[in-house]
């Protein structure tokens, strides 16, 4: 009988001890061990996970310039049916050999039913494999037990799926959806109790942009630094890329696009209104109204309102225009060129 795992040691022997360095799937992004990857419907995530699925069975660089070490890949996409997996997979290859590391499934079983076993024989199978898909995570998570609360529900079903990453020291990404309520930060919009997000190893969030980056990629985790990726997607090749320099950047200019519009809109108001109808933060309107106006896109009078730079309405006397009776937020409006890319499949994920 095997002895049992070590559970504890004084302070110097741990620090004597030497550990192998975390095996990345994406370096930066994707770890060993649990990533819960959440967006909300139709966003891409499954053009996402299924692209870092292609590139790491074919040892590409992941998301257009990543490096990663290549090694065999399951992918449990368990809302689609073969003929839509092969389309899509067609779509992302673009003529490119398909990689014999991808292993491609769209059944399995709960795991408190059987799924467990399933991942644990794929996984004896391929003892070098680099990462394991399941898009998505409710398929498997199987249904709480009468009476247990929806927070521990949770928590377990995250425990049940880390306890086999752990065990091989494999990257699991599983593929979840938000609430439909907006949150100031990113891991309250992952639907569900904490539970999901506090047992995770790491936890990515796909939100739609809507100037220059077709989605900003948010991560944090135990052993991933947390960080933004501004990203841009090519709906003709099925492919999410990184976009250079950092994701306030580009954000920074969504921020600017709608101050812009506003203030062509109703000029005359100061950026407390401003940030109060675009339901933005204050202090990021009055940086940014700042900076238009330096940079000329804007013109503020004495007082601070803002008008159009191109307006010349020969009074600074500050009077706002009139007031719409309902000012709904222009951050859930998008002009006609800005729609989502592959709103129209519906099988989009």
């Amino acid at each position: 009988m095997a002895a049992p795992a070590r559970t504890a040691w004084d302070a110097q022997e741990l620090m004597g001890m030497d550990f192998p360095d975390p095996r990345w799937a994406v370096p930066g992004i994707v770890c060993e061990g649990v990533t819960l990857f959440a967006g909300p419907p139709k966003v891409g995530k499954s053009w996402l996970a299924l692209g870092l699925g292609l590139d790491i069975a074919a040892g590409r660089p992941a998301l257009g310039c990543l490096p990663v070490e290549q090694g065999p890949v399951l992918y449990l996409a368990l809302e689609d049916t073969p003929r839509r997996l092969q389309s899509r997979i067609r779509t992302v290859l673009a003529g490119r050999p398909a990689p014999a590391g991808l292993t491609l499934s769209i059944a399995c079983p709960p795991i408190p039913a059987g799924g467990d076993a399933v991942l644990v024989d794929w996984l004896d199978a391929h003892p070098d494999a680099r990462l394991v898909v399941i898009d998505v995570f409710a398929k498997v998570r199987g249904t709480p037990p009468p009476g247990v609360a929806a927070y521990d529900a949770d928590y377990a079903a995250m425990t049940r799926i880390k306890r086999i990453a752990d065990h091989y020291g494999v990257a699991m990404l599983l593929v979840h959806h938000v609430r439909k309520a907006a949150a100031d930060d990113f891991l309250a919009t992952v639907s569900g109790t904490n539970g999901l997000a506090g047992a995770a190893d790491a936890v990515l969030v796909l939100e739609r942009a809507r100037a220059q980056a077709d989605g900003v990629l948010h991560v944090t985790g135990r052993d991933v630094d947390e960080t933004d990726y501004a990203l841009s997607f090519d709906p003709t090749a099925g492919a999410w890329r990184t976009l250079d320099g950092p994701a306030s950047d580009y954000l920074l200019r969504d921020t600017r696009s709608l101050v812009l519009r506003y203030v062509r809109d109703y000029p005359g108001q100061r950026p407390k209104e401003i940030a109060e109808a675009l339901q933005l933060d204050a202090a990021t309107v009055r940086q940014t109204c700042r900076r238009m106006a330096t940079d000329g896109q804007i013109r503020a009078t004495p007082a601070g309102a803002y008008h159009p730079a191109d307006s010349d309405t020969g009074d600074t006397s500050d009077t706002p225009a009139a007031r719409p009776l309902s000012l709904l937020s222009q951050r859930h409006s998008s002009p006609p060129d800005q729609d989502e890319h592959i709103s129209t499949e519906p099988e989009a994920e």
